[in-house]
């Protein structure tokens, strides 16, 4: 439409009828006062055509997801409940991992208790988008991947990136034996398993059908269902090799050699029924997996509070501030306007506290606490950097989600 408003288009209708009804109003108010005079101007028309423009947007402006979740009382995060690391169910019947946090962060930013007031929604690859059109969650925090057809196509806009990933393949070695230098180019005949629904299985179609038959005969895939059926497949040996994000075949290696906290491995050795098959991980990425959150198009106000509390994490580490250092955090300008002074969030009905960012980090710490305690052994003090993390099922330091001031690529837009 003119003057710079971009509206969705059940907005558009709306407005056009109501358009349509004031003008066919004026004309059959034109036509019977025609015999005496009428005074209907031009000037009365475009009155009337921008009091229309205004009702229709006044009457299809949806209701923001923050409202209606201070209306109910709870949130409702759609996760993984099967990668480790970053949304897994454990023994305890626990959500962890740092798609978890992130909920967690959420709640408490906008006054829920992050304990108690999320319901936490599994939402597999094929369905997760669904469950998010229909409102059966209000944010999707479950490794979804950030790209034009999602952003153009379905109905849903995406937040700040959570983790920088990579597509990568996780290959069994009584199928294909690691000769010391691991490589995805040597995986000639064999059966890859992967989960439908996902850029994953896109990626995989893509690599076959660019294999070059001088490396011999090209792989094939085996599709099913979801993560845990393509997981099964591969620890029942119905496939040689299983794709997905490099966190989650890290994860999956983890769990399945027996370092997991297993009793002992998923897969044993062909020719040793005592020893651990060995397990390795392909060298190469198959492509770039940013992973976000998402929020329903159109819900402007809820997505700024979804993006901006990710922001507020990274800043929080950037700054030095931890969830154990807060009462001892600077008094400068900069430091006390991000933890008491951003009352810039949320809706008019539900604004955030200006404290918000202080109740995130009580309640979850800065970024490299909540990766920490994601994928490490939970003991970073939040200040000391990436290389500073110990017992890391997938380090930090040296990839694309350390600090830009290590190397990385996580940073924040300016907290002002």
């Amino acid at each position: 439409m003119g003057e710079g408003i971009y509206l969705p288009h059940r907005v558009k209708r709306h407005m056009q009828r109501l358009l349509a009804s004031t003008m066919m109003l004026l004309m059959m108010t034109a036509a019977l006062a025609g015999c005496a005079g009428s005074d209907i101007t031009q000037d009365d028309v475009d009155e009337a055509r921008a009091e229309g423009k205004a009702e229709g947007i006044a009457e299809a402006t949806t209701v923001s997801t923050l409202d209606v979740i201070h209306e109910r009382g709870s949130m409702n995060c759609g996760v993984k409940s099967e990668q480790w690391g970053m949304g897994y169910l454990n023994t305890d019947s626990e959500y962890t991992g740092l798609d978890v946090e992130y909920c967690k962060a959420i709640a408490a930013a906008i006054g829920l208790n992050p304990e108690t007031d999320i319901t936490y929604v599994y939402s597999s690859g094929s369905e997760r988008f669904n469950l998010l059109r229909d409102s059966e969650i209000d944010v999707l925090i479950r490794t979804t991947t950030w790209t034009t057809s999602r952003d153009a196509d379905l109905n849903a806009d995406f937040a700040g990136i959570n983790f920088y990933d990579g597509q990568a393949i996780l290959v069994n070695g009584n199928k294909l034996a690691n000769d010391g230098t691991p490589s995805v180019y040597d995986l000639a005949g064999t059966v890859i398993c992967v989960a439908t629904g996902t850029t994953t299985e896109g990626n995989i179609q893509d690599f076959i059908s660019d294999w070059d038959t001088s490396w011999g005969a090209a792989p094939s895939t085996f599709v099913a269902d979801d993560a845990t059926a393509a997981r099964a497949a591969f620890v029942g040996e119905e496939c040689d090799a299983y794709t997905g994000d490099n966190s989650a075949m890290a994860a999956y290696k983890w769990q399945l050699d027996g370092s997991g906290g297993a009793d002992e491995c998923a897969i044993k050795h062909a020719d040793d029924n005592t020893q651990c098959a060995d397990l390795w991980i392909g060298a190469e990425y198959l492509s770039k997996e940013p992973l976000t959150a998402a929020v329903r198009d159109y819900d402007t106000e809820w997505k700024e509070v979804v993006q901006w509390v990710w922001f507020g994490m990274v800043t929080a580490e950037e700054m030095g501030l931890t969830s154990s250092n807060l009462a001892s955090a600077p008094t400068d300008t900069a430091t006390t306007r991000f933890l008491t002074g951003s009352s810039w969030l949320g809706t008019e009905a539900n604004p955030l506290d200006a404290d918000f960012m202080t109740d995130v980090l009580t309640a979850v710490g800065n970024y490299g606490e909540a990766y920490d305690r994601s994928f490490c052994d939970g003991t970073y003090d939040g200040t000391s950097g990436s290389a500073a993390m110990t017992g890391c099922v997938l380090p930090r330091a040296g990839t694309e989600n350390a600090l830009v001031s290590e190397g990385g690529l996580m940073y924040a837009p300016a907290w002002r």
